[in-house]
């Protein structure tokens, strides 16, 4: 009797924060399915002490993403234009950048290639 292939083995996401001239920089690493989008959620949902909030969001050491990444994006962007703040990307990898262009997340919420890049614009 055969037996299944090993599952694959997840890459668990862990993100930190810090601040750069007032812009809020958080950096994802990991697998930002839909086993993070509570921890990712949270990191991203913008403090209630700043007005505007300004994210920008470094995915760099994110190699794989799926709806449950899409939405917590689109939810982070939400909560930080009501806010008259914005949300930006950084450093998306080609799988992840696919999936963005795919559901045209890339449209709505600004892709650069770098932090830095991103926190110049």
């Amino acid at each position: 009797m055969s037996q299944p292939p090993p599952a694959r083995p997840g890459n668990p996401l862990s993100a930190s924060s810090s601040t750069v001239d007032g812009v809020r920089v958080v950096t994802l690493r990991g697998d930002l399915d839909h086993d993070a989008r509570e921890r990712v959620e949270e990191v991203l949902t913008p403090p209630s002490d700043t007005t505007p909030s300004r994210t920008v969001v470094d995915l760099s050491d994110v190699g794989f993403m799926d709806s449950s990444g899409i939405n917590v994006l689109i939810i982070a962007y939400k909560a930080a234009t009501a806010a008259e703040g914005w949300v930006r990307v950084a450093g998306a990898q080609v799988p992840v950048m696919r999936v963005m262009k795919m559901v045209g997340l890339d449209a709505i919420i600004p892709c650069h290639p770098t932090v830095e890049q991103a926190l110049q614009h």
